[in-house]
Parts: structure tokens; sequence; C-alpha cells
């Protein structure tokens, strides 16, 4: 019954969603031996998939995805509603890139009284981890899972040690780790800001958004090759 409960959920706040960033639901069927969700189909690899094989991407691949995804969680803020798993699994690399598993998301208020441990332990907030330290859960916690995922996506690495037995949630002690490559001031300042402990310290999706988009202009523009007829 929780699974059920848990399908249920899921597709209520599918339905009530409508991004281009969002991942759509369109069906769901309790009854009968295999219960489901119908959802819409994506094509393109999950951004964790793409850090593993290649580490790392460029500015003109991170800038537009940052932005993009930002919206996505611009728009859940604006509809009083928290992801609280946004992590690179999460993410499919299409054309744009789509957001998907809202299996824990809750709205503001159910957030802010669903304690701690809710979300994966690597792109956790602060208060995700502890509540009781960090203050409630709400927008703030989507912008920490925005520039954890990010930073992971412009450095190759987790911006904290990685969870273990010993030690769950290291980003609620830790430093960020400097950066093993270089990564553009302004980007990193940006994510930076998002993985501030204090909640009301990050920027909003709104503010994050302003500070990027300028950037776009500043990446290098796409050159055409000349184009050789082939003979014969």
């Amino acid at each position: 019954e929780r699974t059920l409960d848990g399908l249920r959920g899921e597709f209520e706040m599918l339905e009530r969603l409508n991004h281009p960033v969002i991942l759509r639901g369109y069906d769901l069927v309790l009854e009968g031996p295999r219960p489901h969700l119908t959802l819409e189909h994506l094509e393109g690899p999950r951004l964790s998939t793409l850090i593993r094989r290649f580490g790392w991407l460029p500015p003109e691949q991170l800038l537009p995805l940052a932005l993009q995804v930002a919206s996505a969680v611009h728009y859940l803020s604006q509809n009083q509603i928290c992801h609280l798993d946004i992590k690179p699994s999460n993410i499919i690399m299409s054309g744009p890139p789509r957001l998907i598993d809202l299996s824990i998301a809750r709205t503001f208020e159910h957030a802010a009284r669903s304690g701690k441990g809710v979300g994966t332990d690597n792109y956790m907030s602060p208060e995700q981890c502890d509540p009781d330290r960090f203050g409630s859960v709400g927008h703030p916690a989507d912008m920490w899972g925005l520039g954890a995922s990010l930073y992971e996506a412009a450095t190759g690495d987790l911006p904290f040690s990685k969870s273990s037995d010993e030690d769950r949630w290291p980003a609620t002690h830790e430093d960020v780790r400097a950066p093993a490559r270089a990564v553009p001031e302004p980007i990193l300042k940006a994510i930076l800001a998002c993985l501030d402990k204090d909640p009301n310290h990050r920027p909003s999706a709104t503010e994050f958004y302003d500070v990027l988009e300028p950037l776009l202009t500043q990446l290098p523009k796409p050159t055409l090759g000349k184009l050789k007829p082939k003979l014969g």
C-alpha cells in the first residue's frame, strides 16, 4: 500500500506541472498485477553517464544546462514544490535537458515538516540532512542540489567527500573541495553560491539565472568548417 501511495503521489505531482524541462506523466494504473505510471519517453543519456564517460562538461554545454534546469527549479518554486532529489542521474541530456523522478517531491509545507534524510546523500542540502541544525527544507534545498550537480558536471568530482557508512553527510561539516580543473570564475562563483551551508544565503533560481544568462554571449561561437565536395 505504501508503494501504491507513492505512485499515486508522484502522478498527482506530475499532473499539476507543465514545463518543457520537467518530465511529463500520462497515466496511472493501480489495479492488476503490475501497477505503474506511464511516463514520457526521453531520448538521451543521463548527465551522470556523461560525467562518468568524459569527466566534465565544457562551458558551452554546462552553461545552457545550468540555465535550463534553473528555469525548471524556478517553475517548481512558483508552484510551491521542492524536487528534493536533483542530481546528475535525474537529468536527461536531451534537447532540452529534462529533470526526472518526482517520486519524493513535496509541497513546501510538506517538505518543511518531512524530517531528515529525504533525498540522495551526496546531493542533499544540509537542511535535508539535519533540519534541527540548519533549518527547515524549502526552495533553497533544490538550489543546493542544482549546485552540487553542476559542480560535478563542471569538474568531474563531487563537491564534498563521498558519503560513507562512517560519514553519511560530509556536506554538513566539510568545506567545498577546490576544483581539480579550471572552471570559468563567474560560473564557478555562481555554483559555489548554491553550496552555502546557510539556506538563507543561497541564491534563488531567478537570481542564479540572472547571473549566468549574460555569460551566454561570451561563449565561443560555433564555426562551420569548409565543406569539400566529394568527387568520384
